[in-house]
């Protein structure tokens, strides 16, 4: 893959729908798609973060990128990533996200997880994702499937947690 130089993008605010929506198939791994993903890298490593999905920046495409060192470095870049497998032992870790900045929340998900993707080339790969690694893989799965990682709170914590968001907003 020819090495593109990102621009970071807008977070897309919440609640807006997109953050609700489903992303769509990416098929083919193309310049354009490589531009996208460059961008996500970026906006990732501006945010700071590790990890981003494309519907964060409005972009309704299955698109995500994961580097746990937070660099931008050691990015894996994935189109159409799907779950193959994921560890029975649970890990808890704070979650947030930049759509909804302020609040953060402590979540269980899955130590590992296998996931397959095709890579910047058009392969179709497996990896297997461990800690912080495993954990911000999950996210951006739930992100491009519309959900939101408070999505995975108690209907009571959720709702606290939205209610002190909108006071962050203002």
């Amino acid at each position: 893959m020819k090495r593109h130089l990102g621009t970071p993008r807008p977070f897309v605010p919440w609640p807006d729908p997109r953050l609700r929506t489903p992303a769509e198939p990416v098929g083919t791994v193309d310049e354009a798609v490589h531009q996208i993903l460059a961008d996500m890298v970026a906006t990732m490593v501006a945010m700071p973060g590790v990890g981003l999905a494309a519907p964060q920046i409005g972009v309704m495409r299955r698109l995500a990128v994961v580097d746990a060192t937070g660099t931008g470095d050691e990015a894996v870049l994935m189109a159409d990533p799907v779950l193959i497998a994921a560890s029975d032992r649970m890990r808890r870790h704070e979650e947030a996200s930049p759509n909804l900045p302020g609040v953060s929340a402590r979540l269980e998900r899955p130590e590992w997880v296998e996931i397959g993707y095709l890579d910047p080339e058009g392969a179709r790969v497996t990896r297997r994702f461990e800690g912080l690694w495993s954990t911000s893989a999950q996210h951006q799965l739930d992100h491009l499937e519309g959900r939101m990682y408070f999505d995975r709170l108690s209907r009571l914590k959720r709702d606290m947690l939205l209610r002190k968001a909108r006071k962050e907003i203002g």
